[in-house]
């Protein structure tokens, strides 16, 4: 099992590397599995609003992360202009994300001794949705190249998981 795991990690690695050697088809393909993310993420959201009390941005941005990714599961990359507004709307929830970011931030002022990294990660947030309504092409390969990214991250977990199992395993056996 342990050698299997590791040929699996370092397949994930090289497909990583080649998704990210072609970013824009892997964002253009990738459209249907981000809708599901989105999808599942508000469903998540709205569950939690109704578990407990939710901050009121919480459940819009669940509602609107259900809207968009509802619109992605339909028609996800069929047309271009479909992409160009996967990417527009992609845009305006890191702006809607990065405003209730820093509303909550002020909310915890008070509360949390930390509550400014909400208000840096909300200007950030902020900053990337603005540059990504100017230029709509940035935010398509940067979600291509993070993609690949994150194919790779779980190929090395993959082989250093199963290194690790194998160095336990063979410390309990004492095979050390």
């Amino acid at each position: 099992m342990t050698v299997l795991t590791i040929i699996l990690g370092v397949l994930m690695i090289f497909f990583g590397i080649s998704l990210m050697c072609t970013p824009l088809a892997t964002f253009l393909s990738a459209g249907y599995f981000l809708g599901i993310m989105m999808f599942v993420y508000g469903i998540a959201g709205i569950i939690r609003a109704f578990q407990k009390q939710s901050h009121i941005f919480e459940t819009i941005s669940s509602v609107l992360a259900v809207i968009v990714g509802f619109i992605a599961l339909v028609r996800p990359g069929s047309t271009l202009v479909l992409d160009g507004m996967i990417v527009y709307m992609a845009a305006f929830w890191f702006v809607l994300r990065g405003a209730l970011a820093i509303a909550l931030a002020f909310t915890m002022k008070g509360i949390e001794s930390k509550w400014w990294l909400g208000l840096i990660i909300g200007i950030l947030s902020i900053v990337v949705g603005i540059y990504s309504f100017a230029h709509p092409m940035f935010m398509a390969v940067a979600t291509g190249i993070l993609i690949g990214v994150y194919f790779m991250d779980g190929g090395i977990d993959m082989i250093v998981a199963a290194v690790t199992v194998k160095k336990v395993r063979d410390t309990i056996e004492g095979k050390d």
